[in-house]
């Protein structure tokens, strides 16, 4: 039997958490849901799914099913309980699309972009003051973290301070982030006539957490080397990466 990543005790509560997300509790969900995680962690093509876990084609066609739907993201969203708000981070990390992951069918979302790297994809992450993912969007890779800032941050409840590199230098981001009634902690480039004497140093040190998350992420290898065609599907699987995060909390 192929290792398994869910305990007892995480697999009761992420059942039910799948269940209020009307993921009814059919045979062999366990299973199925297993075989999931199992392609995730590993990045092997569906095709090679091991027997143990049901038929390839069934364990991906619900995988899909959820993904249309949004389940997955409804699962990370769901297990997201009392954050610790007062601090959040943000930051954005590129990881290569593999050369099957490009030709999605026409009118098909990919978020693939072409970098310096090739293919890619960037993930915008948001974390809280615990190092937990609360909210990421998906780009491709050339684009810049201050341009998709603004639609990241706009999604992030209300905290105290957030914080972020000096790649989100920007006047319009520390103004949004002010209005949102937080204090923005972002350092400003070399050739900025303003300088750093209202940057909180201390603070900006523990940026660690959200690159962290990052680090934890790509753990499974069907983050840290995207497969999937579709932006949705690839969306999914970061998702229920972060919702692993949530389980043991």
């Amino acid at each position: 039997m192929p290792r398994q990543m869910l305990t007892d005790e995480r697999w009761e509560k992420l059942k039910m958490t799948m269940l209020k997300m009307g993921i009814y509790d059919k045979p062999f969900l366990r299973q199925t849901t297993e075989g999931i995680f199992y392609r995730l962690r590993v990045g092997c093509p569906w095709r090679d799914l091991p027997s143990a876990f049901g038929n390839w084609n069934a364990v991906y066609k619900r995988f899909n099913e959820w993904s249309r739907k949004e389940k997955l993201m409804g699962i990370f969203n769901e297990l997201i309980v009392e954050p610790d708000l007062e601090w959040q981070f943000i930051d954005g990390s590129i990881v290569k699309a593999h050369q099957h992951s490009s030709g999605a069918a026409h009118g098909q979302e990919s978020a693939i972009g072409k970098s310096v790297a090739g293919n890619t994809t960037k993930i915008h992450m948001a974390v809280d003051a615990c190092g937990l993912p609360i909210h990421f969007t998906l780009t491709g890779g050339e684009v810049h973290d201050c341009k998709e800032a603004p639609i990241l941050v706009a999604e992030l409840p209300k905290a105290d301070y957030i914080v972020a590199d000096k790649g989100y230098d920007s006047e319009p981001l520390r103004v949004q982030i002010k209005e949102k009634g937080a204090v923005p902690v972002i350092p400003r480039k070399k050739n900025s006539t303003v300088g750093n004497d209202d940057m909180d140093w201390c603070l900006y040190k523990y940026r660690h957490l959200v690159e962290n998350v990052f680090a934890r992420l790509k753990h499974f290898r069907a983050i840290a080397t995207r497969y999937d065609k579709l932006k949705r599907n690839f969306e999914a699987s970061v998702a229920l990466a972060c919702a692993f995060l949530w389980l043991p909390m």
